[in-house]
C-alpha cells in the first residue's frame, strides 16, 4: 500500500462503471511527456527515490493497479538529481538578477528616437501656425482691412535703392551693347586696314594714299581695343556692385520685411484677444500671445537696425565705386574720340587695367594639341 500511495498521479487511469479501461494502457503510457518546467517545480534528491525503477513525484489516491509499462526501467541517479537541483537554483538566481538589474539601453534609444520626431513635429506645427498668420496678415493688408507698421524714413531709402538698382542694371545693358558694337567696328576697321594695305602694294600710283588709310584704320582698331578694355572693366565693376553688394543688402531687406509681417500678424492677434473677455480660459492665451508678440517685436527692431546700418555702408561704398568708374569711363571715351592715344593708355594705367592683346583669348597651337 505504501508503494501505491507514493505513485505518481500522472500514471492514474480512469475506469468506467463496468470496470473497463477508457483508454488502451499502451496509448496512455506511449504518450510523450510534456516539457519539464524547472522554474515552477522544485526537484530534490529525496524526491527522486524510486521503487522498481519508477520515479515517485507525489501521493496517489486510488486502488487501481497499473499494468506493466512497456518502457524499460530507468535506474535513478543521485548525480543527475543533484545536477537538476543545481540548474534549478541557478535559473532562479538568474531570474532574480535580471529582475534586479535596471532597464537596458534600448529604452534610452527609444527615447532618443522619439525626441527628434517630436521636435520635428513641433517645428512643423509652429511653422504652419506662423505661415497661416503671416498669410492672413498679407491678405488683410492687400484688401485694405489690416494695418501695417511703416518706418517712413527707412521705407523711402529702400525705395530709392530699388530704383537705383534698376537704373544701374539698365546702364550695364547699354554699356554691354556699346562694347559689342565697338567689337564689331574694330573687326571692320582691321579688315578695312588690311584691304588698304593690300591695295597699296598692288597700286604703285596710289601707294601712299592707300598706305595712309591703312595706317589710320589700324591705329583706330588699336585704340578701340584700349577703349574696349576700359568699358569691360567698367561693366565688371558696376555688375559686382549691383549683383553682390546691392543684392546682399536686398536680401537683408527681404528678411526685414518678413519680420515686419510677422510682427504685425502677432500684434493683430494680441489686439483681438485684448478686445475680448478676460477670464480663466482666455488669460493663458493672452499671456502666450503677449510673449510671442514681444519676441517678434524684438526681431523686427533688430532687423530694422541691421537694414539701416547696411544702407549706410552701401551708400558709402556705392559712391566710392561709381566715382572711380565714371571717371574712368569719361576719360577713356574722351581720349578715344579725340584720337589721343597716350591719354587713353594713361587712363588704363591709372586704374591698373591690363590691355588685352588681339587674339589673347584664343589658345595657341600647342595648347590645342
Amino acid at each position: 500500500m505504501a508503494e501505491e500511495v507514493h505513485r505518481s498521479s500522472a500514471a492514474e487511469i480512469s475506469v468506467t462503471s463496468n470496470g473497463d479501461l477508457e483508454e488502451n494502457p499502451e496509448d496512455v503510457f506511449g504518450r510523450s511527456p510534456g516539457p519539464l518546467d524547472l522554474s515552477e517545480a522544485s526537484v530534490s534528491p529525496s524526491s527522486l527515490a524510486a521503487t522498481e525503477g519508477i520515479i515517485e513525484s507525489g501521493p496517489y489516491k486510488g486502488s487501481v493497479s497499473l499494468p506493466t509499462s512497456p518502457v524499460a526501467p530507468v535506474a535513478p541517479s543521485s548525480v543527475a538529481a543533484s545536477r537538476l537541483a543545481r540548474s534549478n537554483s541557478d535559473s532562479q538566481a538568474g531570474k532574480g538578477n535580471m529582475q534586479g538589474q535596471p532597464t537596458s539601453g534600448a529604452v534610452v534609444l527609444a527615447d532618443d528616437l522619439k525626441n527628434p520626431a517630436m521636435e520635428k513635429l513641433e517645428l512643423v506645427r509652429k511653422w504652419s501656425i506662423n505661415t497661416y498668420k503671416c498669410t492672413r496678415q498679407i491678405l488683410s493688408e492687400k484688401m485694405g482691412r489690416g494695418s501695417r507698421t511703416v518706418d517712413l524714413e527707412l521705407e523711402a531709402q529702400i525705395e530709392v535703392l530699388r530704383d537705383n538698382k534698376r537704373k544701374y542694371e539698365h546702364v550695364i545693358k547699354l554699356a554691354q551693347t556699346l562694347a559689342n558694337q565697338l567689337t564689331q567696328i574694330m573687326q571692320t576697321q582691321r579688315q578695312l586696314g588690311d584691304a588698304f594695305a593690300d591695295l597699296s602694294l598692288k597700286s604703285p600710283e596710289l601707294h601712299e594714299e592707300f598706305g595712309y588709310n591703312a595706317e589710320t584704320q589700324r591705329l583706330l582698331s588699336k585704340n578701340g581695343e584700349t577703349l574696349l578694355s576700359a568699358i569691360t572693366f567698367f561693366i565688371a565693376s558696376v555688375t559686382t556692385l549691383v549683383d553682390k553688394t546691392i543684392e546682399d543688402t536686398m536680401l537683408n531687406i527681404k528678411q526685414y520685411e518678413s519680420a515686419r509681417v510677422e510682427y504685425d500678424a502677432y500684434r493683430t492677434d494680441l489686439e483681438e484677444l485684448n478686445l475680448g473677455p478676460r477670464d480663466a480660459a482666455t488669460m493663458p492665451k493672452i499671456e502666450l500671445s503677449q510673449q510671442q508678440f514681444q519676441i517678434h517685436r524684438d526681431k523686427y527692431e533688430r532687423m530694422r537696425n541691421d537694414v539701416s546700418i547696411k544702407l549706410k555702408f552701401l551708400e558709402e561704398n556705392k559712391v566710392k565705386v561709381l566715382h572711380n568708374q565714371l571717371i574712368l569711363f569719361h576719360n577713356a571715351i574722351a581720349a578715344y574720340y579725340a584720337g589721343n592715344q597716350q591719354q587713353l593708355e594713361q587712363t588704363l594705367k591709372q586704374f591698373h587695367i591690363k590691355l588685352k592683346m588681339p587674339g589673347a583669348d584664343t589658345p595657341s597651337w600647342l595648347e590645342e594639341h
